[in-house]
């Protein structure tokens, strides 16, 4: 059970550490959209283009809201909210989960939603970059941070639905 911890632990602060320094030098580096889906002419780095239909490139835009911009009127509110949650993650984590395969998705989720609580107190809002263009669709720009919640979140359903599968099997 060390172990795991350790892995969650040193996970834990890879996501925050890289989270913050791209978010440091997209702040100082790039200036910040006005729009929600920027356009390569106005802003922003181009990293590739129609690559099967496919572009990315690293902007900087503004998050004051949950994901993609819901409750932006409520900043104090989510931030307290996410706190709360997060203290919560902390001690089921540390005290309550008696399963290894667990910690690591539980980590990512913990460290991902630190990371943007943390641009709330050094920016005022949240710092998103990554900008995905699929085929036509303007995927949602997010970060660093927001990745690791996703794939945290993404691990524990299928760590659940491989459980549940694994079970039925057995009886």
């Amino acid at each position: 059970m060390l172990y795991a911890f350790w892995v969650g632990l040193c996970t834990s602060l890879f996501v925050i550490t890289a989270d913050a320094f791209s978010k440091s030098w997209v702040h100082s580096s790039l200036p910040i959209m006005s729009s929600r889906y920027p356009a390569y002419p106005y802003g922003g780095i181009p990293v590739f283009q129609n690559f099967m239909g496919i572009e990315f490139s690293i902007t900087h835009l503004t998050n004051r809201g949950a994901a993609w911009g819901t409750f932006g009127g409520y900043q104090d509110l989510l931030v307290g909210m996410r706190v709360v949650l997060i203290i919560a993650m902390i001690i089921y984590l540390l005290f309550f989960n008696k399963q290894k395969i667990w910690q690591l998705p539980l980590s990512l989720v913990i460290a991902g939603a630190l990371g943007n609580v943390i641009d709330y107190f050094r920016y005022g809002h949240v710092v998103d970059m990554f900008h995905f263009n699929l085929w036509g669709y303007d995927f949602p720009v997010f970060n660093v941070a927001d990745s690791a919640v996703c794939i945290g979140i993404f691990s524990m359903i299928a760590i659940s639905t491989w459980q549940d599968f694994k079970c039925k099997e057995c009886k």
